[in-house]
């Protein structure tokens, strides 16, 4: 069922040529997060960030509306995206802040009943327990506010309808968006690694555990300001050539998972003279 979806994603992109706006927006904001964050560190590539996030969901909002609509321009794209904008934004909101809560809640619960600091180690096992299922379930609730026009709560229950009632074509789902997502990194690594090789061949002669303790800083400096630009245009390829694919999967695959008949559990029984159901 999900490779036929994959190939109806691929077509609408070739079709939709607007698909590609969300892709390419994306990866100038990824790049230019990279470019920051080299020469200036966190700072202001954190800020950067935040602001991405929030511009991104116009256009990602508005590509699962042109994806529900089949119309192809730009104007539209943005026009939906506006529309549906904080029908996108307000569950990811709740979602986050009740992911948050808990968290806050397990922080206080652990800090109390070990009468101290909790173990970090826990702590972060104990929040990949929490976000996992929560991803998991919620993750179509931006699809369902676009697609079926649903508010805020009914986009999540929604989400988590269809989710747990198609597990497995959800699961099918997420491996091949992971097989994707693996194949075009991958790609792009060989090229940024064959463009940059005279920098990075240093790292040749480094052992297992001088490559675990190398940080994103010191890689771009290893790199220079030339492998710099080398990863931001890199970054900008990649985002921009998988994005586009991954949103019209989602979006058509979300049709055809809400466009299916939820199954019946069949059961035998009788009425009896009242009209009273008695089951086996």
């Amino acid at each position: 069922m999900a490779l036929e979806e994959l190939k109806g994603a691929v077509r609408c992109v070739g079709q939709m040529p607007a698909l590609w706006i969300p892709g390419c927006i994306a990866g100038l904001l990824a790049g230019a997060l990279w470019i920051l964050f080299s020469l200036f560190g966190t700072f202001f590539a954190s800020r950067l960030f935040v602001i991405s996030g929030l511009v991104m969901i116009l256009f990602v909002a508005g590509s699962y509306a042109i994806i529900n609509s089949g119309e192809k321009n730009a104007g539209t794209l943005l026009a939906k995206g506006a529309q549906y904008y904080f029908r996108v934004l307000l569950p990811l909101l709740v979602i986050a802040f009740a992911t948050l809560l808990v968290f806050v809640l397990i922080v206080i619960t652990a800090t109390f009943a070990t009468g101290g600091t909790p173990d970090m180690l826990v702590l972060a096992m104990t929040s990949i327990f929490i976000m996992i299922p929560t991803f998991f379930l919620t993750f179509f609730s931006d699809t369902a506010a676009v697609f079926e026009d649903t508010r805020v709560f009914n986009s999540i229950r929604r989400s988590i309808e269809l989710t747990v009632t198609h597990a497995a074509e959800v699961i099918a789902f997420y491996v091949v968006c992971a097989i994707l997502c693996f194949v075009d990194f991958f790609l792009c690594s060989v090229i940024w690694e064959a463009l940059l090789y005279n920098q990075l061949q240093p790292l040749t002669t480094y052992n297992e555990t001088q490559l675990a303790a190398i940080t994103p800083s010191e890689l771009a400096r290893m790199i220079g300001p030339d492998g710099m630009w080398v990863t931001a245009v890199m970054i900008f390829i990649g985002i921009a050539l998988i994005l586009p694919v991954l949103l019209a999967y989602k979006g058509i695959f979300f049709k055809k998972i809400a466009g299916s008949p939820v199954p019946v559990r069949e059961t035998t029984g009788e009425y009896d003279r009242k009209g009273r159901w008695y089951k086996y």
